[in-house]
């Protein structure tokens, strides 16, 4: 039975991976929601479980509550103000904006304004996570903006995993979120570069990262990775493209603060090397390949039975 907490009608821009995964989970929760894809195809899926598809970004402007969740700062404007955006039918906007993208602080402002000279709230919720963690309802989020909406918008973000908070007003949870970006990629990092040395010295990475798993360094990332580092399951949840793009506005981020992020440099570096050799849409973890090549080892699956920590 489908139910809208207050009657809210919801909207959903954006049905990428991401998108896809937490859309579903609003509809299986029992919300009545709208969704846009620009790649419409990519997005039937949901129907099955009750997402009603629209042809624009401006068929969604009657609903009270719209999530985006979009690549780019570039794509955000396109998809609110371009032609049949959100925003492009006049007097008629949702009371809400919830923008879930990882774009940078400034660009986050602008949007802002530009949802306010709708008479548009906008709550800023940046999640942590792929679409597999999506799927599990596992996601970690953060959210700032003014708190009534934060308070209106909490049934739905609950849907999305159990650790929900509120760090403030304006933008500051942009800054959280590319942080946490940042973080990941130095973290997936170095976990890649001792594994690889423990592997030079005779241990399977299987092994070396069960006794990681089991120490006051394992954490739901570790053992999230375990399988990814010792079967080399590169399956694509975040590109070397979208890590890049994150890891560059952190290091602006930082240029503007006056904060040195070395590690963050060396992370970018590598990235770009991933990039250079055509592997842009591939996963980031293929970080460990290219760390492999740099120490002359060819690797190969350890075919261990391994879990990802996430089921169960």
């Amino acid at each position: 039975m489908t139910h809208s907490a207050e009657g809210h009608r919801l909207g959903w821009i954006g049905l990428g991976r991401m998108g896809y995964a937490m859309a579903e989970q609003l509809a299986k929760a029992g919300f009545n929601l709208k969704g846009y894809n620009r790649t419409r195809s990519k997005a039937e899926g949901l129907q099955k479980a009750g997402v009603i598809l629209v042809d624009h970004p401006s068929d969604l402007s009657d609903c009270d509550i719209v999530f985006t969740m979009v690549s780019t700062a570039d794509d955000l404007q396109s998809v609110l103000d371009g032609r049949n955006g959100l925003f492009s039918r006049p007097n008629k906007a949702p009371r809400i904006l919830a923008e879930l993208s990882t774009i940078s602080p400034e660009a986050s402002a602008g949007i802002r304004a530009l949802a306010a000279s709708k008479g548009t709230e906008m709550l800023v919720v940046p999640v942590s996570g792929n679409d597999v963690v999506a799927r599990a309802a596992k996601l970690s989020v953060t959210a700032s903006g003014p708190k009534p909406v934060f308070d209106v918008l909490l049934p739905y973000l609950k849907c999305f995993g159990p650790q929900v908070t509120y760090v403030g007003e304006g933008e500051v949870s942009r800054v959280v979120k590319i942080c946490h970006n940042l973080y990941l990629g130095i973290v997936y990092e170095g976990l890649a570069e001792v594994t690889l040395l423990a592997e030079a010295h005779g241990v399977p990475r299987n092994l070396f990262l069960q006794v990681i798993n089991n120490s006051v360094l394992g954490s739901t990332f570790t053992r999230y990775k375990t399988p990814v580092i010792a079967n080399l399951d590169y399956t694509v949840t975040f590109t070397n493209t979208l890590m890049r793009k994150d890891l560059e506005l952190g290091l602006k981020a930082a240029a503007s603060a006056g904060v040195s992020l070395p590690a963050t440099e060396v992370v970018r570096n590598i990235v770009q090397a991933c990039i250079d050799e055509g592997r842009a849409e591939q996963d980031y973890t293929v970080i460990l390949d290219k760390l492999a090549q740099y120490a002359g080892m060819s690797l190969k699956p350890d075919n261990a039975a391994v879990t990802d920590g996430l089921s169960g």
